[in-house]
């Protein structure tokens, strides 16, 4: 730059505010002037006239001067310089180029910085940046959208760069600029104020500062150690290109806070993360152990060296982690290392709850599994074993301590229950620590197992074997009380046929018969609870089966409970006895008024249950596959858990003496298990009790579809019953086979008679085979009904065959070969009956 321009003071290169002050002063001289040439005149002085008129004169030009500058801008009249001054002043030190300009475009002000900038040596030079830069290819449009602003009376800022320097210094390469503008008040257009600065040594700082900030994430990613950081719910917000190759992330596609650290942990492992996670030292570091799972699922064995940070405000910040590879693939990994890694391996995967406690039961170490079963409270050594524990447990476990700081052997295990809403059952084993003193503070190994699910199937075991032997031994004396029954009613029938019905006797007889069928009902019941009535499932669709039952369940229900049906559409049909079921609904229609004597509701629903629901259902015995749910509840006073356990028991009821036998609901259980189904029993004491049963759903062949079921044939009640045939009659109980043979050869059939299965033989040998139909009962001694009826089919397949017993059928046929034909008769039955069976049987 010329010297005009590079020269020590800091006046403005152009600043024509200031014409106004030298006119003042020329006018201020002109008056003096103009004072005393009048003084000389006064006085008479030979001049003064003279001096007078060339003073006017002079005055004059001065005036019209002045005008004709203050027109073309030149002179600019300023008010008071006030604290203008001070501002002039700090223009024109100014480091950056500033210019100011009117709403036409003229320059009234550009201090000394604009003029090295731009590279103007005078004001002269002096240009404005449009001028200066329109024709400057990389910054024409920067200047452009700056001049549109000015006149819109509105601010702004651009940068560009330049191939070379406005200065003209001589000094090569690209330089950088700043340029802004922005309206100094008044009218749109009025006076605006540009301004310009290199800044390409701000630029080159700017670009260095970023190449260090490369280097540094270069030196970080490239290190030997692993490295993240992550927020407090453990996204991960940056992670190095070590860690990154480790665990087989792409770093191209990451980004911040897409994933987390949770993602990469092994499941043992996750317990332990939040182990220090909320450290109050924000300085402290903790170290972890654990095994971080690459994408390949290949376990990395790791150290976490892990620091939290603080933000202003105090918050839990940004958590930075240091991980260093502990692979024993790795170069110098000694045996001391290797055996180390192994146990922290071990230890940390291990299931079982694994921690080092003190004499007084506080924890030293622990393992993620004790964490994860007694909390990071216990876990961490802020509190004592006995804190995750209910008060009872505690006390029992405490003896176990005190024995182990004895160094006891053989300690017994101690069942415990957990603390908390949710209580979980744990079997604990303590054992000592042979070296108390060596500084640890360890004295007691405890060993963890959760033996909640193991407890819940022993109590559904032993629930379901005491439901088996009643069951049995229902069965048993519903086995014996039949035959007793078929005695009884066999010998009613015998005398009813000699007494007629004006007979004094006759009544008693038919009271006798009417309590052995009343008995008969009670078996009949047993056996439902033992699953081994006789029952013809068929193909069901159980919301038709309870519409039409609605007639009848609303006249059980009473005048006092409301009665409502909910049924889902395409309910999935079912395979069941539509007689036995009926039976079920009713029994817990009723049972559900029985709970209401004040009134309520009783709601009956039917919905389909796919195999994904059961499953969250929760139900342990319950089995995979598909359900249809009938759902009978009602708004009633609900029962204890101690009552609800026992509901199904037979003889088991709370109903008042005499107002129930406590075999309804122990019918339904049977009925229900015997179709295949499952029914639970949900009951809220004060609110209500809800009856759930679950049917397996049908999946009927297109064959069985186009079958349409026969019913079996009725015979009239004047149908001859006789009969000539020769009949095998076998029965292990005297009285019961010696009623039966009389009954049939009261209707004319030849009846042969057999203790045995064994016997029955040996009759059938020495009748040659001479047999039309052997009448059995399944259960004998030395072989039963099933077995005599193969070995006799063996010489006779076309023989026919028809078993009695008091059993279901379902109980024996499965021991028969497929396709086996026979007819059956269940116990107990009248002498009509044998007589109707044996008919039907011989006309096929």
């Amino acid at each position: 730059m010329n010297g005009a321009a590079t020269g020590a003071t800091d006046k403005p290169l152009v600043d024509r505010s200031t014409s106004a002050g030298a006119v003042r002063r020329l006018l201020l001289l002109g008056g003096a002037l103009l004072f005393f040439a009048a003084g000389l005149a006064l006085v008479g002085h030979s001049y003064g006239a003279l001096a007078l008129l060339a003073i006017f004169a002079v005055l004059a030009m001065v005036g019209i001067a002045t005008i004709f500058a203050v027109a073309l801008g030149l002179i600019a009249v300023a008010g008071k310089s006030g604290d203008g001054s001070i501002a002039k002043d700090f223009l024109d030190t100014l480091d950056v180029g500033t210019l100011i300009v009117d709403g036409k475009g003229r320059i009234v002000y550009a201090n000394r910085a604009y003029g090295r900038t731009t590279g103007a040596g005078s004001a002269t030079d002096v240009k404005t940046l449009e001028r200066l830069l329109s024709r400057e290819r990389d910054a024409s449009e920067a200047i452009y959208r700056l001049a549109n602003l000015a006149r819109e009376n509105a601010s702004g800022q651009e940068e560009f760069r330049l191939s070379r320097s406005l200065s003209g210094d001589g000094e090569a390469g690209p330089r950088w600029y700043r340029t802004s503008v922005r309206p100094m008040g008044g009218p749109a257009g009025a006076v605006q104020a540009w301004q310009i600065a290199d800044i390409t040594a701000e630029r080159d700082e700017q670009e260095n500062f970023f190449q260090d900030l490369q280097h540094a994430i270069d030196y970080l990613d490239h290190a030997p150690a692993g490295f993240f950081a992550s927020d407090r719910t453990g996204r991960i917000a940056y992670i190095n290109a070590t860690l990154a190759d480790w665990l087989g992330v792409d770093l191209v596609s990451f980004r911040p806070y897409s994933r987390s650290i949770e993602d990469f942990v092994a499941q043992e492992g996750l317990a332990l993360l939040d182990v220090g996670a909320e450290e109050e030292d924000p300085n402290a570091i903790s170290a972890i152990d654990l095994d971080l799972l690459g994408a390949s699922g290949k376990r990395l064995p790791a150290r976490l060296l892990r620091r939290g940070g603080r933000g202003p405000d105090g918050a839990l910040g940004l958590t930075r982690t240091i991980v260093l590879n502990r692979s024993l693939d790795g170069d110098g990994a000694n045996a001391l290392e290797a055996a180390e890694v192994r146990f922290t391996r071990f230890f940390n995967s291990s299931p079982m709850a694994i921690a080092a406690l003190s004499e007084s039961g506080e924890v030293v170490r622990a393992n993620p599994a004790f964490a994860k079963m007694f909390g990071q409270t216990v876990a961490t050594g802020s509190g004592r074993i006995g804190d995750g524990l209910r008060a009872e447990s505690w006390e029992a476990l405490r003896q176990s301590l005190t024995l182990a700081a004895r160094h006891q052997a053989g300690i017994p295990s101690v069942d415990a229950e957990l603390a908390g809403d949710n209580p979980r059952s744990v079997r604990l084993y303590v054992s000592a620590v042979s070296d108390v003193n060596d500084g640890s503070g360890e004295a007691v190994i405890l060993y963890g197992v959760d033996i909640t699910d193991q407890r819940a199937l022993e109590d559904q075991f032993a629930k379901s074997q005491k439901m088996q032997a009643i069951g049995n031994l229902a069965g048993g004396i519903a086995h014996d009380f039949n035959n007793v029954l078929t005695i009884i009613t066999a010998s009613v029938d015998f005398l009813l046929l000699n007494h007629r019905a004006g007979d004094p006797s006759f009544q008693d007889l038919l009271l006798i018969k009417q309590s052995a069928n009343r008995a008969a009902s009670l078996v009949r019941q047993l056996l439902a609870y033992s699953r081994r009535q006789t029952m013809r499932p068929k193909m069901l669709n159980l919301t038709d089966v309870i519409a039409d039952m609605h007639l009848l369940l609303k006249r059980i229900s009473g005048d006092l409970v409301k009665l409502e049906r909910h049924h889902a559409r395409d309910l999935w049909p079912v395979m069941a006895d539509i007689g036995q079921f009926e039976q079920v609904i009713t029994n817990l229609v009723q049972n559900a008024r029985d709970a209401m004597p004040e009134g309520g509701t009783i709601t009956i629903s039917t919905r389909n249950v796919p195999e994904a629901e059961i499953k969250r259902l929760g139900y342990v015995e319950m089995t995979e596959g598909d359900f249809a749910l009938v759902e009978v509840a009602d708004t009633g006073g609900g029962m204890p858990d101690k009552v609800a356990e026992r509901i199904f028991e037979p003889f088991f009821t709370t109903k008042e003496i005499g107002k129930g036998t406590g075999l309804g609901l122990s019918m339904v259980y049977g009925i229900v298990k015997q179709s295949g189904g499952f029914i639970f029993v949900d009951s809220v004491v004060g609110k209500g009790t809800s009856f759930r049963i679950f049917l397996p759903r049908h999946f009927p062949s297109e064959a069985a579809l186009a079958k349409v079921e026969a019913g079996p044939a009725v015979l009239s009640a004047k149908a001859d019953l006789s009969g000539t045939a020769s009949i095998l009659l076998v029965e292990d109980e005297d009285h019961v086979r010696a009623g039966n043979v009389r009954a049939l050869k009261m209707r004319g059939y030849e009846v042969h008679e057999a203790a045995s299965g064994v016997e029955a033989l040996e009759v059938m040998e020495e009748l040659g085979g001479r047999i039309d139909l052997v009448v059995s009962d399944v259960v004998m001694p030395e072989m039963d009904g099933p077995t005599l009826l193969r070995e006799m089919r063996k010489a006779r397949p076309d023989l026919k065959f028809i078993f009695v017993s008091g059993y279901a059928e379902d109980a024996f046929a499965k021991n028969l070969p497929e396709g086996e034909k026979f007819g059956f008769l269940a116990k107990p039955f009248s002498l009509r009956d044998l007589a109707i069976a044996v008919k039907e049987m011989l006309d096929q």
